[in-house]
């Protein structure tokens, strides 16, 4: 745990010097520990590096409590690069209702988490809840196998365009495709926006939160 934190403020620094190089800085959200906002990102074996760490990053930089979870603890390893992450909690170990969003990285980590019924009824449960789902590239696919799709309008990685058509979705070539609940992005190139998306749905969520307590 202790590593991983280490390697989330290395990656966080980074992160934050390649964004302020073509974007506003986000500024830091100050919220009281119990009042904070829970996120789950989803991974497995072959997930994109980037596409995990930079919104992990941001939403950090943001003031939100993220936590990995995946088919089972221990120690995966991207496709893309030697870059590993740690999964903190199985799917077994949460529930659906522990978290306010739930992020789905690409790579080839989806087409695994897809093949897992356990990991399929707990992003359908999640689904069920109305909160933020948000997924890039390869991302959408865990969504099609759990039959979230019909009707909404997505986007992703290019190579799953007919997937998602099949699914009974719109397909949008856009950087980011907001759907109600659902946020989609397409490809590394969409992170800034994506990890944006994600942040300012979130805040909504606290403000209503907030709103529901005065």
């Amino acid at each position: 745990m202790r590593k991983l934190k280490i390697f989330y403020g290395m990656l966080l620094f980074a992160s934050v010097l390649l964004l302020s190089a073509c974007q506003t800085e986000p500024q830091l959200i100050e919220t009281p520990q119990e009042e904070r906002i829970r996120v789950a990102v989803l991974v497995a074996e072959g997930f994109h590096d980037g596409e995990a760490y930079m919104p992990i990053g941001y939403l950090v930089n943001q003031g939100f409590d993220v936590t990995v979870i995946g088919p089972e603890r221990g120690t995966v390893k991207a496709y893309n690069s030697d870059f590993t992450i740690t999964i903190e909690q199985g799917i077994d170990e949460v529930l659906a209702t522990d978290f306010q969003a739930l992020v789905l990285p690409g790579g080839r980590g989806p087409a695994v988490l897809r093949e897992n019924d356990e990991v399929i009824n707990f992003v359908s449960e999640f689904w069920q809840t109305g909160r933020v789902t948000a997924a890039i590239c390869h991302g959408p696919q865990v969504l099609i196998s759990a039959n979230l799709m019909e009707g909404r309008t997505s986007t992703g990685i290019d190579g799953i365009k007919d997937e998602i058509e099949e699914a009974g979705a719109e397909f949008v070539d856009e950087s980011v495709v907001i759907d109600g609940n659902l946020i989609t992005s397409r490809v590394p190139d969409d992170l800034y926006d994506f990890s944006q998306a994600i942040a300012e749905e979130l805040k909504q969520q606290v403000g209503l939160t907030l709103l529901m307590k005065q």
